[in-house]
């Protein structure tokens, strides 16, 4: 266990709070946990780079506390109306459909290392965006509809970009891993 590690699991942990937050109408606490949230997703990346505190465990544990903390929000700030729900299916089938190939890989036996690409960046970015923007207004002030609807319909565009991308190079994959197994079962019986 590395400190990434710990600061990463605290993520994990935020979680509900911040459900509970929202579920209780504390805006503004929401907002701060949220943040607070982000900033250690940037700082236990920092120390896992500047310090090589990186782990197997932490390459698993990061992706699955970001993931848990997105979906787990939209779903939330969707199930209370605050945002329209066609974002939080883009947004929930994206994650799930990227998991599901993953694990499709492996019982194939074609584990699959799926790497965040710059479009995946930029769709994380602009769907934690999204989410400061809309807990920023509703603790702060009234929300405006037409800039959900604006960062929704980017948000949405960019998931879909990066769902696209990601199927992309799971099947080049994947028919790659194909053609190699193929080829070695021929070699096998030859």
């Amino acid at each position: 266990m590395t400190l990434p590690n710990f600061i990463t699991i605290g993520r994990l942990f935020l979680v509900p709070v911040i459900v509970w937050l929202l579920y209780q109408s504390l805006y503004p606490a929401a907002f701060f946990v949220f943040v607070l949230a982000g900033i250690s997703d940037a700082v236990d990346g920092f120390l896992a780079k500047q310090f090589d505190l990186s782990s197997e465990l932490g390459a698993y544990l990061d992706p699955i506390a970001d993931k848990a903390l997105l979906v787990t929000i939209y779903v939330v700030l969707g199930i209370f109306e605050h945002l329209p729900s066609w974002i939080v299916i883009i947004v929930v089938s994206r994650d799930v459909a990227i998991v599901g190939a993953v694990i499709l890989s492996w019982l194939m036996n074609r584990p699959v290392k799926m790497e965040p690409n710059m479009m995946s960046k930029a769709n994380t970015v602009m769907q934690i965006l999204l989410v400061i923007a809309l807990l920023a207004a509703l603790a702060f002030s009234s929300v405006n509809a037409t800039m959900v609807m604006a960062g929704a319909s980017v948000t949405a565009v960019l998931t879909l970009a990066s769902l696209a991308v990601y199927l992309r190079d799971w099947l080049q994959h994947m028919a790659k891993a194909g053609s190699t197994n193929q080829s070695a079962d021929s070699a096998d019986e030859g």
